[in-house]
């Protein structure tokens, strides 16, 4: 009896497979490619360790639209686990050997030979694994990515430096991997926002009735007269930070829709106007800080000028707070603890470093120094906190994301308090960790649709939709259920 023969049968597919491969790779080679020899090299080239990519990715951010800058940010966390899993667990499972150069022609050779194994392709995977991940979040960048891919995957052939089946692999490994970190992190499509509750307003197929108010110092330019050409009879007003509020008075008086574009605390500004004259509200994203709009899914001029246009729009919850000495409204949250530090140390380091940076100074300051915990009375006990957190809605994770809303009129207060017992970094670090509706003897998370709290020492701090302010004594918080109405585009309505 032959004990060879089930071992030979076994591999007879494999044996099968590797010489439609070679076959493959040596009609590539001996295929004629019109001016493919000047392109696919210097391609294959310029993907070595993700240079490609990376330029394509800052290429993409300079855009300055948010789905761009988040479709090049998944494309490169899609590379980066797909590069890693090929260099420490493909490339050493399988030791194939690269191909014989023979039946390529020289001027096809890439210079410098790679010197790793063969299988898989690392380069169609880095190509794969960036390609799919723009796609997932942004179908048209994906569209416009997905050519110049190909192309480098192929290069990899053409070039002879790998065979037909490492190629294919890769680009499998590497979609994969953009799948696997779309499921961490969702992409924004992912997130489902109910189109409820809709309300009636006026439809304005060219703007006219919309009056924009554009705070300038949030580099709104572009946007403002992008917004322009697509509502060619809205009328924009542009002005400094110190002018808003009284041009959005002004605007208010004349406007049968009021538009605001800025940051947060702009919007904010123009939330309490437009409650305040019974207008709605066209929120185009600007500024640092976009937390409504981008919950409320309007992220360009595009969304906002399609709802505008064919007369979109919901009705959204806010939130009053009351004190002895002030009274305010919010849209996003509202805090007090350490995050009114952190705001005002952002603040004062963003004119000469920008936002993003300064948020991330002003975190490291105020988490390092040693600060003592605030008191105050909730629910008649005297309570040591680092922070309470109320947000306006409840703020749900999915994957590794920070809380997002998915409904803006939910009726709730999302209420989270970090206890003031420690230093302040580990119990911040746990609470977000932890979730928003966990419970431990470091953080508690409730919802209600009304807070009161007393005992605020003189001059706490407090932050509202990014401002700050200050506080004392006595506040109460009060939910405004679907006060506010707000244009937004709504699907399968035309």
């Amino acid at each position: 009896m032959d004990l060879t023969a089930p071992a030979t049968a076994a591999r007879a597919p494999v044996r099968t497979l590797l010489d439609l491969d070679g076959r493959l790779f040596n009609a590539a080679a001996a295929w004629h490619w019109p001016g493919a020899e000047r392109v696919l090299p210097r391609l294959s080239r310029s993907a070595n360790h993700g240079v490609l990519w990376f330029a394509t990715a800052a290429a993409m951010a300079a855009s300055r639209t948010p789905r761009a800058r988040r479709a090049a940010a998944r494309g490169l966390v899609s590379l980066g686990l797909a590069s890693l899993t090929i260099n420490t667990l493909g490339k050493r499972s399988v030791r194939r050997a690269r191909p014989v150069l023979d039946p390529v022609p020289l001027v096809r050779q890439l210079k410098r030979q790679p010197i790793t194994t063969s299988f898989p392709s690392g380069h169609a995977a880095s190509a794969a694994a960036f390609a799919t991940g723009v796609a997932l979040e942004s179908p048209a960048w994906g569209a416009a990515v997905a050519p110049v891919a190909f192309s480098v995957a192929m290069s990899r052939v053409y070039t002879g430096v790998h065979f037909p089946s490492d190629v294919l692999a890769g680009a499998a490994l590497g979609a994969g991997a953009a799948f696997l970190v779309r499921r961490l992190v969702p992409t924004r499509s992912q997130i489902r926002r109910p189109a409820r509750p809709r309300a009636a307003v006026p439809a304005l197929p060219e703007g006219d009735g919309l009056v924009v108010v554009a705070n300038r110092a949030s580099g709104t330019a572009d946007r403002v007269r992008a917004l322009h050409d697509a509502l060619p009879r809205a009328e924009i007003v542009e002005c400094a930070p110190e002018e808003v509020g009284d041009e959005l008075e002004k605007a208010a008086a004349r406007a049968r829709v009021l538009g605001v574009c800025g940051g947060d605390g702009t919007v904010n500004a123009a939330a309490v106007v437009a409650l305040r004259h019974g207008l709605p509200l066209a929120v185009l994203p600007g500024g640092t800080l976009n937390h409504f709009a981008y919950d409320l899914g309007v992220e360009d001029e595009r969304q906002l000028a399609q709802a505008v246009r064919y007369g979109e729009a919901v009705r959204v919850d806010a939130v009053r707070f009351t004190t002895p000495e002030t009274r305010g409204l919010f849209l996003n949250t509202l805090s007090l603890g350490v995050y009114p530090e952190l705001v005002r140390a952002r603040d004062s380091w963003s004119n000469r470093i920008g936002g993003w940076p300064a948020g991330v100074l002003g975190a490291l300051r105020v988490l390092r120094a040693g600060r003592h915990p605030l008191e105050v009375e909730l629910g008649g006990e005297r309570r040591p906190l680092w922070l309470l957190f109320v947000g306006n809605g409840v703020y749900h994770r999915m994957g590794l994301t920070p809380g997002r809303r998915t409904d803006l009129a939910d009726g709730l207060l999302d209420v989270r308090v970090v206890h003031g017992n420690g230093r302040p970094a580990l119990r911040l670090l746990t609470a977000a960790v932890a979730g928003p509706l966990t419970r431990s003897p470091g953080h508690a998370a409730v919802q209600v649709n009304r807070l009161r709290l007393t005992g605020i020492a003189p001059g706490t701090p407090l932050a509202y939709d990014g401002e700050v302010t200050a506080v004392s004594g006595e506040m109460t918080l009060e939910k405004l259920p679907e006060a506010l109405t707000v244009y937004r585009p709504l699907p399968a309505t035309r």
